[in-house]
């Protein structure tokens, strides 16, 4: 009996003690619920007073560049002659918008991380550091200018698209490469110092001011080198000549600079491996875009996107590269391979101008459409498109971005020289293939 009676009075202790946790943990989820607006709006101030120079200072850069993207993208969208005309062409034209953006975004990069870390003044002068720069960002635009035309070459040859000779894509690519460059050197020294001297931080507006500024000028600038082939196209003698000449120049600037004894040496020798494999994606991005020609040449609002999307996508990412190199060269992020706190507020930073740039340059490619008469998708495709599109493509960039500033920075490369070219080229590749994907699937269904 006072077995059973001790067993009754520990059943009860343990039932009460069990409707008291139940209570206290229903309290205390209660509690919680309660108080999570309030955290959640602690949250959002903190992360706003951490990141909001960020956000305004990219939002400002990535919507003026989508003007500068909407102009290149207006220009693709009326280059139907020369797409038709000159068969292949296509295939150079994303590698060739990527190149200008890799090396000038690198070189872009490279300041802001000298101006952060007081090696380079702000003021316009001279310097042996900014002249090897300068230097190296030469010699990157005729290597890879000659290889872009190459590789585009063997993409037509290897998908059997037809194409013109490798003549002209070398001269093409070329000559638009010296075009570029003459424009693109001094609009990114500008950018960069000034806007440091500023009190603005050129991580923030550098890489998707130059990135645009490239998409601008890269489509002129291979219209202009096709109209100036053509031109000496009249005698083939003289065509193959000029291609010797270029073709001697660059291993000549090539040599030079992985003999050098300075910083010439040190860009040229890690971005010349990566460059290259940039290129192969970017005409890889080409190749798609080819493929699918007739596709975007029907619906003149995706052909104006590609531009847009692709400038966009390569500002997000580069801004979040840039940054992340800038971080570990000052100590602020650690070459961990698991993201913290000062990483996670940067992705979130990303995701939220995402979420807004994306819709944007939908209406914007829509509207541009419209306004020349051409054939459009709708403004709720369009919108609906560039955002998942968009959305699926930065939320696997924001992982790729941050293991490859990592794992570059624990190896002992310079991230400035690796990140921004590699990640912008992943970029522009996986963007042009989600881009269609996502455009084919959702105008079947819609």
């Amino acid at each position: 009996m006072k077995s059973l009676m001790k067993m009754i009075r520990q059943f009860g202790e343990s039932l009460i003690t069990l409707v008291v946790s139940i209570i206290l943990f229903l309290f205390n989820a209660v509690k919680f619920i309660v108080s999570l607006p309030a955290r959640l709006v602690g949250y959002i101030r903190e992360f706003l007073a951490d990141t909001d120079s960020v956000l305004k200072e990219s939002l400002i850069a990535l919507s003026i560049c989508a003007v500068g993207d909407l102009c290149a993208g207006i220009i693709l969208g009326n280059m139907e002659f020369f797409l038709q005309t000159y068969p292949g062409l296509m295939v150079i034209i994303p590698g060739a918008i990527g190149m200008r953006g890799n090396i000038f975004g690198s070189f872009g990069s490279r300041l802001s991380t000298h101006l952060h870390i007081g090696t380079i003044s702000p003021e316009f002068k001279r310097s042996d550091l900014l002249d090897e720069n300068i230097t190296a960002s030469i010699i990157l635009t005729m290597v890879l200018s000659v290889l872009l035309g190459a590789i585009a070459k063997v993409i037509c040859i290897i998908f059997n698209f037809p194409s013109i000779s490798l003549f002209d894509f070398v001269l093409i690519s070329f000559i638009a490469g010296l075009i570029s460059t003459v424009i693109m050197l001094p609009i990114t020294m500008f950018i960069s110092l000034k806007s440091f001297e500023g009190g603005w931080d050129p991580d923030n507006i550098t890489t998707p001011f130059i990135a645009a500024v490239g998409d601008f000028f890269t489509l002129p600038a291979i219209i202009l080198s096709v109209l100036i082939v053509n031109l000496i196209g009249f005698d083939p003698i003289v065509k193959m000549i000029l291609f010797a000449i270029i073709i001697l120049i660059t291993l000549v600037s090539l040599i030079s600079g992985y003999t050098s004894d300075n910083e010439v040496r040190h860009i040229v020798r890690q971005s010349t491996p990566v460059l290259f494999f940039c290129s192969i994606l970017g005409t890889v991005a080409g190749g798609i875009l080819n493929n699918s020609l007739s596709t975007l040449l029907k619906n003149q609002t995706l052909l104006t996107l590609v531009p847009l999307f692709s400038g966009e996508s390569g500002g997000l990412v580069s801004i979040l590269g840039a940054r992340l190199s800038s971080g570990l060269h000052s100590g602020l992020i650690d070459p961990v391979l698991r993201p913290k706190k000062h990483t996670m507020e940067n992705f979130i930073a990303i995701v939220t101008l995402a979420i807004v740039m994306y819709p944007l340059i939908g209406f914007l490619a829509e509207s541009s459409t419209i306004a020349f008469n051409n054939i459009g998708v709708g403004y709720l495709q369009s919108i609906l498109i560039s955002l998942v599109a968009g959305m699926i493509l930065i939320l696997v960039m924001l992982l790729v971005v941050f293991y490859i500033s990592t794992i570059s920075y624990r190896r002992g490369l310079d991230p400035d020289n690796i990140v921004i070219p590699l990640s912008t080229s992943l970029t522009d590749s996986i963007s042009t293939l989600i881009l269609i994907v996502v455009s084919l699937g959702l105008l079947s269904f819609i």
